[in-house]
């Protein structure tokens, strides 16, 4: 799995990648394999670009087929990817509760349905979810039975293959970087707006997961003392203000009280208010309707708030904006880039990140799951 933290001496990229997944019956660790490859000075002294020179690594890397896994609370999503990030065949299952046996059998199901037709080198787990630094075990899952549950062993004994895990959003972050939206910055930070506010890093080509590997969790950083109480236990957390149920829970509020701006989305529901989703709202901003598009130039305006608090922590080079709330597009980013402009410390004396959307949809986090393990078993072999 990546590294924390790049070695003190000057790094090539390749060393960062130091955690790889071994084949069945080999102990995880570090990769102590010489490197044979290493950053060398342009002509007339200066150096490359860190992550131009890491990308070129990848791009000359392995060129096999990896299966990246997306594992959702809903939905197991498989693919079969090339080393250009490309899906060549798809597969997807329910999600069979929250029995981790029963979750393994699904994933191998998948993984021998996907593999007949292709050589396949590797495997790729993305799952929402704390993992350990090594990348063997799954801490937590909110969505699934997983508490200390080593994964990756078991699924190597039951695959006979190299698997890689990740967590969901580190996973749609690195695909983003590679692939997506994200290509060409060495400093990236992608943002996750659904139900709540997911988060990942990418800088200078590694996933930084921070100290104990739990890093990105942006909707918990307390944006309003007091405010609306979260599913954490605290209260003001970014994510009940920029994040789909945040758009639901206003729209509700506005519809209970039966004023006529709030008409249309009454309609829309057939008069039932406790039924509006983001979901509903977007739709019918996106169809014109005032009060919706009201309603996510406020959430827009929370969502630029904190990029600008991250922004002052992370000074970034771009920001990344996936997940299902983005089918708002500009109704939910332009007023999201006003807010980041206004509220930005140092605003006017120094450079700002770019906001953009995600271009990969939601595929990415097995794009990326697939892509990382492709990746670490090439260090492997």
């Amino acid at each position: 799995m990546l590294a924390r933290h790049p070695p003190a001496r000057e790094a090539t990229g390749l060393e960062w990648l130091t955690m790889y997944a071994p084949p069945p019956g080999e102990q995880a660790g570090p990769l102590r394999r010489p490197v044979p490859w290493r950053q060398r000075p342009a002509r007339g002294g200066a150096r490359m670009r860190h992550g131009e020179s890491f990308r070129e690594h990848l791009r000359l890397g392995r060129r096999g087929l990896a299966i990246g896994i997306d594992i959702g609370g809903t939905k197991v999503a498989a693919g079969v990817v090339d080393a250009e990030g490309r899906i060549l065949s798809e597969a997807r299952r329910s999600t069979p509760g929250t029995d981790p046996r029963a979750v393994e059998s699904v994933i191998v199901e998948l993984v021998e349905e996907l593999g007949r037709g292709h050589r396949i080198w590797s495997v790729g787990i993305g799952a929402a979810g704390w993992m350990d630094l090594d990348g063997g075990t799954v801490l937590f899952s909110p969505h699934l039975a997983w508490r200390n549950e080593p994964l990756r062993d078991n699924l190597q004994k039951l695959l006979r293959r190299p698997v890689l895990l990740a967590n969901d959003a580190d996973a749609a972050a690195w695909a983003e970087w590679r692939f997506g939206a994200g290509q060409g910055e060495d400093r990236l930070v992608c943002i996750t707006l659904g139900t709540g506010i997911g988060g990942a890093m990418v800088m200078d080509g590694r996933v930084e997961r921070g100290r104990f590997g739990v890093a990105g969790e942006f909707g918990h950083q307390i944006i309003m003392p007091g405010g609306h109480r979260c599913e954490c236990g605290n209260r003001g957390c970014w994510e009940q203000y920029a994040s789909g149920n945040a758009l639901g829970r206003e729209a509700r509020i506005l519809a209970r009280a039966n004023g006529p701006v709030a008409q249309e989305l009454l309609a829309a529901v057939g008069g039932h208010s406790e039924t509006i989703t983001g979901a509903v709202v977007t739709e019918l901003a996106l169809a014109g309707d005032a009060a919706s598009r009201e309603l996510l130039d406020e959430v827009g305006e929370w969502l630029g708030l904190g990029l600008a608090n991250l922004a002052a922590a992370l000074d970034p080079g771009l920001f990344v904006i996936g997940g299902g709330l983005c089918s708002a597009g500009d109704l939910l980013v332009e007023p999201a880039r006003k807010a980041f402009a206004r509220n930005l410390t140092g605003r006017g004396f120094r450079p700002a990140a770019g906001i953009e959307l995600a271009a990969l949809g939601p595929n990415a986090g097995l794009i990326g799951a697939a892509d990382l393990s492709r990746v670490s078993s090439r260090l492997r072999g």
